[in-house]
């Protein structure tokens, strides 16, 4: 196995249940979420969590023609990562969608992103967190256009809407990427 790392993308409580964007049942990946932080730490391999970090004004609300309510404005309680997710210290915390006028789903569009997980030799990605249709496929698609060997992580994933998740995973399988469960990941790193 390649030199591997795990996204984490969006896990904040403006997505969560609850929050202003909350994806219905998103706090039941939580648990999950938190066991492939423990199984990638255990190997030493680096955990990434994406977060929206918008400015009070950002062009995706509704007061600037958006299409959402105002969502994770840095340094509110919606933009900080849910309480019961494990971050460890040495999480890399990629902030997008930080430009008021540049609309941003991906944790690789207009971040440091690449070169990060470049400097660190990383090959694969594992991809997991809220929402499946919207971020997770954006950064699901842009690591599959940039060359990494992506891997979705069915049991850790969270639509807004089913009907649309569901699509998406059928297009980010499509356009080459891998699926895979919690058991799957960690035999595999079990044999590495």
């Amino acid at each position: 196995m390649s030199r591997a790392a795990l996204i984490l993308v969006d896990l904040q409580n403006d997505f969560l249940e609850g929050g202003v964007l909350g994806a219905p049942n998103s706090n039941s990946i939580i648990s999950t979420v938190n066991r492939y932080v423990t199984l990638f730490g255990d190997e030493k391999l680096p955990v990434v969590a994406t977060r929206d970090w918008h400015p009070p004004d950002h062009i995706s609300f509704t007061s600037r023609g958006g299409i959402w309510p105002p969502h994770c404005v840095r340094g509110t309680k919606g933009a900080e990562f849910s309480p019961l997710l494990r971050i460890p210290p040495n999480t890399i915390i990629i902030s997008k969608a930080t430009e008021p006028d540049v609309e941003a789903y991906s944790g690789f569009q207009g971040t440091d992103l690449r070169s990060r997980l470049e400097s660190l030799l990383v090959k694969d990605v594992y991809v997991c967190g809220i929402a499946t249709e919207y971020c997770v496929k954006s950064t699901v698609l842009d690591a599959l256009s940039l060359g990494y060997n992506t891997v979705l992580l069915l049991d850790a994933i969270a639509p807004i809407d089913d009907t649309q998740g569901k699509t998406a995973v059928e297009e980010m399988k499509r356009k080459g990427c891998r699926t895979s469960y919690y058991d799957d990941v960690s035999h595999l790193m079990s044999r590495a």
